[in-house]
């Protein structure tokens, strides 16, 4: 039995190409706003991570921090340690398992993340509808 394969259109490809161009873009473009506040994107990421945790204590485990920016815990926890030293972060354990560690933002990294997000929102509203047009030809073609 011979099975046909589907047909990518050139027209697909350079969609696909322009919806990662814009990605790589922004992605860029969140680098150097970090960068510009003295942060790592991997920091902002940690940051973000860390206040849009799905716990409404705006606290996340190492391990949960871990898994969301896919890497490894000991990776993690070098990772608090700098933002720990920075005022950015801080940690503490929960009354009922005093085995896992909380990481928290302090008021200083609230700060700093409302800053960087703010930017981050303009920057997406700019983009917004080319990301938005090209998904939806990429997902109509």
């Amino acid at each position: 039995m011979d099975e046909k394969k589907p047909t990518i259109t050139k027209n697909e490809y350079e969609l696909l190409s322009e919806f990662r161009y814009a990605l790589r873009k922004f992605l860029s473009f969140s680098k150097e706003e970090a960068l510009n506040v003295g942060l790592t994107p991997q920091q902002h990421q940690a940051l973000l991570t860390i206040k849009g945790s799905e716990d409404l204590s705006d606290s996340v485990t190492i391990g949960q921090l871990a898994e969301r920016l896919q890497i490894h815990h000991n990776s993690a926890v070098g990772l608090v340690d700098r933002l720990v030293e920075r005022g950015l972060v801080e940690r503490s354990h929960k009354e009922d398992d005093r085995r896992k560690v909380y990481i928290s933002l302090t008021d200083k990294g609230n700060e700093l993340l409302q800053k960087l997000t703010e930017v981050h929102k303009k920057e997406l509203k700019r983009i917004g509808p080319e990301l938005n047009h090209l998904i939806q030809h990429i997902t109509n073609e």
